[in-house]
């Protein structure tokens, strides 16, 4: 009996052991079917993503820009049209400003320095022509008080004096037409408010009843002008304080080459009497 027994245990182990093999080798290529069908549709989907951001981005444009459309009329096509006028005009003296006051930036410590080696080689005329052939206003300042250089040191030093009040002048140019444009874009947001305020009393009046779909319309004409006009105000200003940097950068430069110029043609003039 015990050895019946055992034959049959060990049959018993070897037939559970055959199935468990083959059920792995039937396993194994299910498994790597399925790895490669996840390989396959690994590049499907990323393409499917791929293909999916650019349309949502583009249908975010798309949207943002219907949005903006619908409250532009909301708030009034003529009268939203109006304020956008000041941002137009403020935008393009902006824009003139920062690249004239961008070609105005001269390299002053070079110009000092062929100046004062022109002085040394050639004389005035060398050092006017210099200054004729260099771009910006400090190489106007330079030009302007070289040229006075036979009536007298004292004539040249008011002659830069004055002549830089003059290249102050043409670099703030157009600077008040920029503030003006900034005060008007709130204001004219506000007179919107204010007939929108007034076109949802007279409904009031009309329908003889305070009610939200009644003063609604007139609010949102109010609160979008308004709205438009201080965005339109804030860039403006920022744009503004902007080129009230760079006309300091630029004043800052004329007044410390101002006075080097002086000490050279002092020095310039001393050196000619020791002749």
């Amino acid at each position: 009996m015990k050895k019946v027994f055992a034959t049959l245990t060990v049959l018993a182990m070897l037939t559970f052991g055959s199935a468990a093999v083959m059920a792995q080798e039937a396993a194994a290529p299910a498994e790597a079917a399925a790895v490669e069908n996840v390989d396959e549709a690994a590049p499907a989907a990323e393409a499917v993503v791929a293909d999916e951001a650019p349309a949502a981005e583009e249908g975010g444009l798309v949207a943002l820009h219907k949005t903006l459309k619908t409250k532009f009329i909301e708030g009034g096509a003529g009268f939203m049209a109006l304020t956008l006028v000041t941002l137009v005009f403020g935008l393009a003296l902006c824009i003139e400003r920062i690249i004239y006051l961008s070609l105005s930036k001269t390299n002053t410590k070079a110009l000092l320095a062929n100046v004062e080696a022109a002085l040394k080689q050639g004389g005035i005329e060398k050092a006017l022509e210099v200054c004729r052939n260099t771009r910006g206003p400090v190489a106007s300042i330079f030009y302007q008080g070289l040229s006075r250089y036979d009536e007298g040191i004292d004539v040249v030093e008011k002659t830069v004096a004055s002549y830089g009040g003059v290249q102050l002048g043409l670099l703030e140019k157009n600077l008040s037409w920029i503030t003006l444009f900034i005060s008007i874009a709130p204001s004219l947001g506000f007179l919107g408010t204010i007939i929108g305020m007034i076109a949802a009393f007279d409904k009031i009046q009309q329908v003889g009843d305070i009610s939200a779909t009644v003063v609604a319309g007139g609010i949102k004409v109010a609160l979008l002008t308004t709205l438009l006009g201080l965005v339109i105000a804030v860039v403006l200003q920022l744009f503004y304080n902007y080129i009230l940097s760079l006309v300091e950068g630029l004043v800052n430069e004329m007044e410390d080459s101002s006075i080097s110029l002086l000490d050279i043609i002092v020095e310039y003039d001393a050196a000619q009497k020791k002749k």
